[in-house]
């Protein structure tokens, strides 16, 4: 019987899925480490928490027949005739890190921080409804044993990173995936938790001051 797209994908996935674990691991300890100083200065009301996720092999064949179908095609429907555009290593976010950070000044020091260690990453900033960016995305590959991975890691503020955990599961895994009205409660929910953080941080103590 001839193999189809979908039974060849997650073959792959779950062929290079050592090797994303090992580069998970390698990013995470990089972005742990390089944030360590900053970790260590955090004032009492300040937070830096690091988090890190695998794609999981559904999500995964999903997106990767979203994008070698160029946003045509519908449910599960890969091209047959085009089986080259399918591939596990087409995806930037195999393995992926989360930093989130309250409050901003914090944010904007652990985002240069760490642009300043990945120079070569490609900056992929995460836009509101409106377009402005509200959280900043990189994406690249490590230099570790000549892997092909495509890595992603993002600096979010605290809040709007909570709240993005909680939507995912209810956006992704549900019947609320393709819910414009579920778009439309979420811009909402952006827009309202990062004037919420911003007003916090106003009314916190200065933190222009020095570290002590």
């Amino acid at each position: 019987m001839e193999r189809t797209i979908l039974d060849r994908l997650r073959d792959e996935y779950f062929d290079l899925l050592p090797t994303i674990r090992r580069v998970l691991n390698r990013l995470e300890t990089e972005i742990r480490f390089h944030t360590l100083a900053i970790q260590q200065r955090l004032k009492s009301h300040e937070q830096l928490i690091v988090k890190s996720r695998i794609k999981e092999c559904e999500s995964a064949v999903d997106t990767v027949r979203r994008k070698g179908n160029h946003g045509k095609g519908e449910g599960k429907v890969f091209d047959p005739e085009r089986p080259e555009d399918y591939s596990m290593l087409n995806l930037p976010d195999l393995a992926g890190v989360r930093v989130l950070v309250f409050p901003d000044s914090r944010l904007i020091e652990v985002d240069e921080t760490l642009r300043n260690h990945f120079v070569h990453w490609r900056y992929d900033p995460v836009p509101n409804s409106e377009n402005a960016p509200i959280a900043h995305k990189y994406i690249g590959k490590l230099d570790f044993a000549k892997s092909q991975i495509l890595s992603e890691y993002q600096v979010v503020p605290m809040l709007l990173g909570l709240y993005w955990e909680v939507e995912h599961s209810a956006r992704y895994k549900s019947v609320l995936k393709q819910s414009q009205r579920m778009s439309d409660l979420s811009a909402k929910v952006e827009t309202a938790l990062s004037e919420f953080e911003a007003g916090i941080a106003s009314l916190l103590p200065d933190n222009s001051a020095s570290d002590s």
